[in-house]
């Protein structure tokens, strides 16, 4: 009898703690559920302190709708941790700034910008292309538009070799008639040398172009992040990361301070590779 009852007893026990662990269990897959941003809009509405922690809405007649205290808490955990350059000091001073003289995101506002990286086929041969999209109004609300292109294969056609004689059309050119342009078109890998020097290529006709003759295919989407300017003197890159852990989803991947105009004008000509 005694045997029994202990072995009832240890049953009960194990039962207990299995019971236990699967709760524990259930439970830290739910924080992590809770934790992570999983959805572009959701980083917006956490950004401005829009949702609660399950994910629930606040709208404008809510008391915690954007309230200060949520907001803090959401922009502490809306960075990659694993980001060693995104040290404490430059977060506290962001999140004090957004807090103190409040700031939000605005989804239909300029200033903010998606980066897709891509795969193509040109000719047969795979490239890799950026393209940067911007959302405008249309009949109908917003949509994402392309406003610039990045694509080393067609930067190449474009670059002047600065360790040769630049060649150049002779100042009396026009007493010829311009006759000598055959020099200028007869080799052409050297077309650009002709070209004023604050020439740009603006590469996204080039990428029309290439697309509408049937040369350039797509072939799939790599990666996306997103670039916001949206807050005074701030710029962040926003990046998805699928991880194991609560600190995965979308989160701030990059933060830089501007300390004026020139600075961001600076910072859009890198992130265009135009530099």
């Amino acid at each position: 009898m005694r045997l029994v009852r202990s072995l009832a007893i240890i049953t009960i026990i194990h039962l207990s703690f299995g019971l236990q662990a699967q709760l524990v269990g259930e439970m830290d897959d739910e924080s992590k559920l809770y934790a992570e941003t999983k959805q572009v809009n959701q980083f917006f509405r956490r950004f401005n302190g829009e949702e609660d922690e399950k994910g629930n809405r606040y709208y404008p007649k809510d008391k915690r709708y954007r309230q200060d205290k949520l907001r803090k808490k959401y922009l502490e955990i809306l960075f990659d941790n694993s980001n060693t350059n995104l040290d404490k000091a430059i977060k506290k001073e962001f999140v004090d700034a957004v807090i103190d003289r409040p700031a939000f995101l605005d989804f239909h506002k300029d200033s903010w910008f998606a980066e897709v990286n891509t795969t193509f086929t040109l000719n047969g041969k795979q490239e890799n292309i950026k393209l940067f999209l911007k959302l405008e109004k249309a009949h109908k609300g917003t949509q994402w538009d392309i406003f610039k292109i990045h694509s080393d294969t067609f930067m190449s056609h474009f670059k002047r070799d600065t360790s040769k004689v630049q060649q150049f059309l002779h100042p009396l050119s026009h007493e010829l008639d311009f006759m000598n342009l055959r020099k200028a078109f007869a080799n052409k890998d050297s077309v650009s040398q002709f070209t004023e020097r604050s020439f740009q290529p603006d590469q996204l006709s080039i990428f029309v172009y290439e697309i509408s003759r049937g040369a350039l295919k797509f072939e799939t989407v790599n990666d996306v992040k997103f670039h916001f300017f949206q807050i005074d003197n701030w710029y962040f890159e926003l990046s998805q990361f699928n991880r194991d852990g609560y600190n995965r989803g979308w989160l701030i991947s990059n933060l830089t301070k501007l300390k004026s105009a020139q600075d961001e004008a600076i910072l859009k000509k890198y992130l265009f590779y135009e530099n």
